[in-house]
């Protein structure tokens, strides 16, 4: 008997496809990038939600960052073709957003049907979710999705694009915190959001845009590596990752949950290690390769600090 058989060529082109709807969602970011809103969530209630709050939690999470990916594509898709025409976007392993091929769309992998498909299918359960979850989230979610529209367009006009995206990826844990509390605090809501966007600016668009550079310019770009230049976008990123670490200790102190000293070194060291070295090297060499390792490091903060508050219900 053969028992190196191989899987049949229907099967096989099934998983191939598969994995470029996952790549035009840039899903293991994604998957990765969930870790902020149960974190939110878990903060601002101070215990576990009920099993069904939690399942529709998961499930809305999932699609919903699976559909504002997509639509990062979508919405790009005329530039990133004329990426692809020129060579200049290349598949990268080093870097967390190209594990599998970059912006397959563009590249002709998948057609424009199949990705809007793709995205609208997940963008209508992220809303049904949404609203059995509250209606709050439904409405934050669509503002999510026409903000991210919104930052795409920007690209070319101004490198304040990088508020907009920064509200963006605050926006996913702020509904977080209003699908398990419907009248949170407004003082952990504040906290929250600028503790988040402080490290998605410092720790992710500029890092994000700084891998770019050289590519940008080709096609006038507004970025801030570019239009600030790479000592005052370094200054930037050291001014928000240093907020990130205050607000980080804020927000344990504006959660129901306490958190003795123990933990809050462990959260020092987290911002140390996650955020602050790689920042430093990126500082001290200034090279495209640190920038994308700042980046790849902050993509994995929020898992890292849910794990601290996931300790925490252990050892109370």
């Amino acid at each position: 008997m053969d028992l190196n058989t191989s899987s049949p060529p229907v099967l096989l082109a099934g998983k191939q496809r598969i994995k470029l709807f996952l790549a035009l969602s840039r899903t293991p970011h994604g998957v990765i990038d969930m870790a902020a809103p149960a974190l939110a969530a878990l903060l601002s209630l101070g215990h576990f939600p009920s099993l069904p709050v939690v399942l529709v939690g998961l499930i809305t999470v999932f699609a919903g960052y699976t559909a504002v990916y997509a639509l990062n594509d979508l919405v790009d898709l005329r530039v990133d073709r004329q990426k692809a025409r020129t060579g200049v976007l290349r598949d990268n392993q080093n870097d967390l957003d190209g594990l599998m091929i970059r912006h397959p769309l563009a590249k002709g992998a998948l057609t424009l049907g199949a990705g809007l498909a793709w995205a609208g299918a997940w963008a209508i359960i992220a809303m049904v979710g949404a609203y059995w979850l509250n209606p709050v989230c439904l409405y934050i979610f669509v503002a999510g999705c026409l903000l991210e529209a919104l930052y795409c367009k920007l690209w070319q006009v101004t490198p304040l694009r990088s508020v907009v995206n920064g509200a963006v990826k605050t926006l996913g844990p702020v509904a977080a915190i209003f699908a398990v509390n419907p009248s949170p605090s407004p003082l952990f809501l504040v906290v929250l959001f600028f503790w988040l966007f402080m490290w998605e600016i410092g720790g992710q668009n500029i890092p994000n845009d700084w891998t770019d550079m050289d590519e940008d310019r080709r096609f006038n770009a507004k970025t801030i590596p570019i239009r600030l230049g790479p000592q005052r976008a370094l200054v930037l990123i050291a001014a928000c990752l240093v907020a990130t670490l205050l607000l980080s200790l804020v927000v344990l102190w504006a959660s129901p949950l306490r958190f003795n000293m123990v933990f809050l070194l462990v959260t020092v060291a987290v911002n140390a290690i996650l955020l602050f070295y790689p920042a430093y090297v990126l500082g001290e060499r200034q090279q495209r390769r640190d920038a994308m390792a700042l980046f790849n490091k902050a993509s994995y903060y929020p898992l890292a600090m849910l794990a601290v508050v996931l300790v925490r219900f252990i050892f109370p």
